[in-house]
């Protein structure tokens, strides 16, 4: 699906006032160089090129089978490209440097695993490990940020088995907010909440200060509040 030409007229507009025009030459939070992937016989990906800026939001669009999940997959390193490259912050994506870059990012995919217990010892678990203990105080906000994303607070005791397909993307969401990742990468972030809860949190992402967005999604809605939306051909 294509953005309409009103769209990328908008979105060329905007981005030039708050992206390259105002920030250092070469200062990416994401860039893919002409990267190539394919499975098997089949060509998933052939040549594709990205630039996101700090801060910017972008929608990801194109026809099913485009290679979008699959481009969103090579950026965290959890498939490796024919060819081409991906820099995070600047550095080059490796097996060597995967798992810090992992560090950076926040990853919320269209289908989250919640695990096992309640919805509220889901999104603490993060802060039991060493990497995260320095902003641990953030457990505090939950209340407070579930209630912004349309989470009642009830929910937080929920078995996380029990939760719908909108719960818990809304709760994948919440769990990347309390990290303070500076980019954050969402696979359909919409495709289950209905159309009052969409507009929610479309509204929250598009606003969020200071954070790079990478958004996979259909979503014409989401596609009007990015800077700019980036077809996969």
């Amino acid at each position: 699906m294509k953005a309409s030409p009103e769209i990328n007229q908008r979105k060329t507009t905007r981005q030039k006032s708050a992206s390259a025009d105002t920030l250092p030459p070469g200062h990416t939070a994401i860039k893919v160089k002409n990267i190539g992937l394919r499975f098997g016989e089949k060509i998933v990906i052939k040549d594709f090129s990205l630039t996101l800026f700090p801060g910017e939001k972008v929608v990801l669009t194109g026809d099913s089978g485009s290679g979008k999940s699959s481009l969103i997959r090579c950026i965290m390193g959890f498939c490796a490209p024919d060819c081409g490259e991906i820099f995070i912050n600047g550095t080059r994506l490796t097996p060597e440097s995967v798992w810090n870059l992992r560090q950076t990012i926040a990853y919320v995919p269209q289908e989250p695993d919640t695990g096992p217990g309640t919805l509220e010892q889901w999104l603490a678990r993060p802060f039991s490990f060493r990497i995260n203990r320095n902003i641990r105080s953030n457990i505090e906000k939950i209340p407070g940020l579930a209630r912004r994303l349309g989470l009642l607070p009830d929910i937080l005791k929920t078995d996380s088995c029990r939760l719908s397909g909108g719960e818990k993307q809304r709760a994948a969401l919440l769990s990347a907010l309390l990290l303070e990742r500076k980019i954050l990468i969402a696979d359909e972030p919409t495709s289950a909440l209905d159309c009052g809860s969409a507009k929610k949190i479309t509204q929250f992402i598009t606003d969020l200060p200071g954070v790079s967005c990478l958004l996979v999604s259909h979503d014409s809605k989401l596609a009007k509040k990015a800077d700019r939306v980036v077809n996969i051909p």
